[in-house]
């Protein structure tokens, strides 16, 4: 009898295992949802005349969110690799000279960035195409350049739109838009406002090199593109850069890739943070080592209060 109740019980608890495994797998497959407050902030600093200073320590930094100071609980200031995503104008305005100028500029580029960086390239015309997603192979992205035939109009918003989408899924912790473009946009279904909101949801810092000849300097749809290219880099914590000559568009490309190179990471959780959606402003300062005149910060200029949603 005794023998028959064992067998019983195992047989029992057998079935409770069949029944219970499928729903702890069930649980399992589910992405856990975890929220952090942690904000991220990428820095470049420079002394008075634009070389760039590395070697800083954490305490050389104070960050201010919306006017108090916060504790850096995450520092960094290695030469990690970058999402970056390339913007390449291909539109009419692009033609002749303009464009093959940009692409030996980019050659350039990409033989000092980082070798682990991966790229997204994204071509626009009429409309933003993405040609590459999520690659190291950067012979193979030059190569799709060399394809391409500039013609029709310019969809530059909805380029950049796409790009920013795009990059931050990327792989790495630091995100960087290269936009290459004379900055004459005609052909966009999303506006300047609702480009810029969305790049100030995130930690993308943008590069642009206008590729601008003399008329356009002077016309009003190339001065309206113009300072589009400086607004996205200026709120991001990037830089616009304008070229008169090839031998600039050079140097400038090779600035870009130097100062993808020497940035500093750094994060912080705000003290008392809401996230009521408002956006708060942040400020950072740098005190310069003994010896050093002042030194300049950039970063993005501020983030929506909304906590950053992560699946594992």
């Amino acid at each position: 009898m005794a023998a028959r109740l064992s067998f019983n019980k195992i047989l029992f608890i057998m079935l409770l295992l069949l029944i219970s495994i499928p729903i702890l797998a069930q649980d399992e497959d589910k992405p856990v949802k975890v929220t952090t407050d942690l904000v991220t902030l990428t820095l470049t600093v420079t002394d008075q005349y634009g070389r760039y200073v590395s070697g800083l320590k954490k305490n050389a930094f104070t960050v201010y969110d919306e006017g108090q100071e916060q504790e850096i609980t995450f520092f960094t200031d290695a030469d990690a690799p970058v999402s970056i995503g390339i913007l390449f104008d291909i539109s009419g305005s692009m033609s002749g000279e303009k464009i093959q100028r940009a692409r030996k500029a980019l050659e350039r580029f990409m033989n000092i960035s980082h070798p682990m960086d991966e790229y997204f390239l994204i071509a626009f015309n009429s409309r933003a195409q993405l040609l590459l997603d999520r690659t190291r192979d950067s012979e193979a992205l030059l190569r799709k350049l060399t394809l391409v035939r500039p013609k029709e109009n310019t969809a530059l918003y909805d380029a950049v739109y796409l790009g920013i989408e795009r990059v931050t899924r990327g792989a790495h912790q630091r995100k960087a838009i290269l936009i290459i473009s004379d900055g004459q946009d005609n052909s966009s279904r999303y506006s300047f406002k609702e480009v810029r909101n969305l790049l100030k949801e995130t930690d993308v810092t943008i590069y642009s090199v206008g590729i601008m000849d003399n008329n356009d300097s002077r016309d009003p749809i190339g001065l309206q593109g113009q300072a589009f290219l400086d607004e996205l880099s200026s709120v991001s914590g990037g830089k616009s850069f304008y070229p008169q000559t090839s031998v600039e568009m050079d140097e400038i490309f090779e600035r870009i890739a130097v100062e993808l190179r020497n940035q500093y990471s750094i994060g912080y959780i705000p003290k008392n943070f809401q996230p009521d959606g408002r956006w708060r402003k942040v400020k950072v300062k740098v005190k310069p080592p003994k010896g050093m005149s002042r030194l300049i910060v950039r970063t993005r200029e501020g983030y929506y209060a909304t906590p950053t949603i992560k699946y594992k």
